[in-house]
């Protein structure tokens, strides 16, 4: 999976009686810097108003004006401030667009060399009046590391990178639809969650019986053009060569029966009853369809577990590549900034070691056949982790307080010694005990979603500035 190209309205800040020239030359290098980083653009033209820039309450409205006309396309809004720019403008075009999208606010660095009347920016104090006016407005906005800096700076590459993340997750949090099919495991409160506390994030559930989603695989017959061709992709996707037919054969009908309830419903995402309802009265376990559907970028949690999957999505959709649901599971010898992380597993494929003993294939879910038996319980996906750099997010809604609350850091999956069964792999992270004891104390669920990128940061700004939710950032 990929993410689509980002869309940014860019607003240019003026001040009639600041060298205005400076937004001619400022709007072209901060567009080089766009179109360097893949983002494309929405700006007022130069013909519109002086230099494309806004200053008045004219130029503000045709701002407006054209960001609301192109409003399906903006993921977000970047502020330049070439010189120290009209606060008034910046605020009403934002307000009066009425956009709910981030917002980046850039400062250019003035030269000790060039302060005369001429040249002088002011934009360090000009951003500082900027935000004073968003915080009037209750506008959220987002800063750069350093209060000004060049558009080529390294750091303004850095920031632009994270406020990518940050616009994906937003975008892709507010409006989600999740299925929740099936009841949670009963011995699993771990899994509880408040739905309107989601619903009030943009954040909806639909939930499903399975006794429904039995009924529909009834209806379908073995030569169904729909069955093959899942049965085709199952068998495409991973080596499933110690797999009785008849088990591939119910994995493809229920992977049918999924799609076509997330298609009707309009779902991104899902959380399924893996076990054991699903072994006992259909005699497969899901885990390889939920992999098939995870590494698509459609998050699946096992479990039931629709805050999983809520983490699962959020980065998902920040990288452009797929989550996996994981255990925080055992520690890693003596060694207190290691662990185990592990499922049974329905872990996507594109997250493990491609090639050797380590490569994912499909198999029997280890652990609970001794209670089902081990003809019911084929088609997990095991297999190591691939050694990457990751980040870590879970999410939980904590209905006493009337809150969403989550976590998020970043650390390695290692190529340590390991070798057990299901889905795992070996994790350093920095204070790994600090943040076990953060878990434990706040009451935090043992799942944790994992996403092979660094995308901390920016995931922390979207979760906790524009949705409001109270975020821990590990470091």
């Amino acid at each position: 999976m990929n993410n689509p190209s980002l869309t940014l309205g860019l607003i240019v800040g003026n001040r009639g009686f600041f060298p205005a020239h400076l937004c001619d030359t400022g709007r072209a290098e901060m567009l080089k810097t766009l179109a360097s980083l893949g983002i494309k653009t929405i700006l007022l033209d130069t013909s519109a108003t002086k230099y494309g820039a806004v200053e008045s309450l004219s130029d503000a409205q045709k701002c407006a004006d054209l960001f609301r006309a192109h409003a399906g396309e903006i993921d977000g809004l970047l502020v330049t401030l070439p010189n120290f720019g009209d606060e008034r403008a910046v605020a009403n075009t934002i307000r009066w667009s009425g956009l709910r999208v981030p917002v980046l606010i850039h400062a250019f660095n003035d030269d000790p060399k060039t302060m005369t009347i001429k040249d002088r920016r002011d934009s360090f104090c000009g951003k500082m009046s900027v935000c004073n006016n968003l915080r009037q407005y209750r506008i959220p906005h987002t800063l750069t590391r350093l209060h000004t800096c060049a558009p080529n700076d390294p750091s303004l590459l850095a920031d632009l990178q994270d406020f990518v993340v940050t616009c994906r997750v937003v975008k892709g949090l507010r409006n989600l639809r999740i299925g929740a099919l099936g009841a949670r495991p009963t011995a699993f409160n771990t899994v509880r969650y408040s739905e309107k506390l989601f619903e009030q994030s943009g954040i909806t559930i639909e939930t499903l019986d399975l006794f429904e989603l039995f009924g529909w695989i009834g209806k379908l017959k073995d030569s169904d053009a729909a069955v093959n061709a899942k049965l085709a992709d199952i068998q495409k996707y991973v080596s499933a060569q110690s797999v009785p037919p008849v088990a591939l054969l119910k994995m493809a009908k229920f992977g049918v029966a999924v799609d076509r309830w997330m298609h009707d419903t309009r779902l991104n995402a899902s959380a399924i009853q893996c076990w054991t309802a699903m072994e006992e009265f259909f005699g497969v376990v899901p885990c390889t369809l939920m992999s098939m559907m995870s590494n698509l970028g459609l998050s699946s949690a096992c479990e039931v577990d629709v805050v999983g999957t809520v983490s699962m999505y959020a980065m998902a959709q920040a990288s452009g590549k797929p989550s996996a649901l994981v255990d925080w599971n055992n520690n890693y010898g003596t060694d207190p900034d290691k662990g185990v992380i592990f499922h049974c597993s329905n872990l996507p494929k594109d997250l493990f070691v491609a090639q050797g003993e380590d490569a994912p294939v499909m198999d029997y879910q280890e652990i609970i056949a001794g209670t089902v038996g081990k003809e019911n319980t084929y088609g997990t996906v095991v297999g190591r982790l691939a050694r990457t750099a990751f980040t870590y997010l879970r999410v939980s809604t904590d209905d006493a307080a009337g809150t969403v609350r989550a976590y998020v850091g970043e650390g390695e999956l290692t190529d340590d010694p390991l070798k057990t069964f299901g889905g795992y792999g070996v994790v350093k992270i920095r204070d790994f005990q600090k943040l076990l004891r953060y878990i434990c104390e706040n009451g935090f669920e043992h799942h944790v979603a994992v996403n092979p990128a660094r995308i901390a940061a920016g995931t922390r700004e979207a979760l906790s500035k524009y949705l409001g939710w109270d975020v821990y950032r590990h470091e």
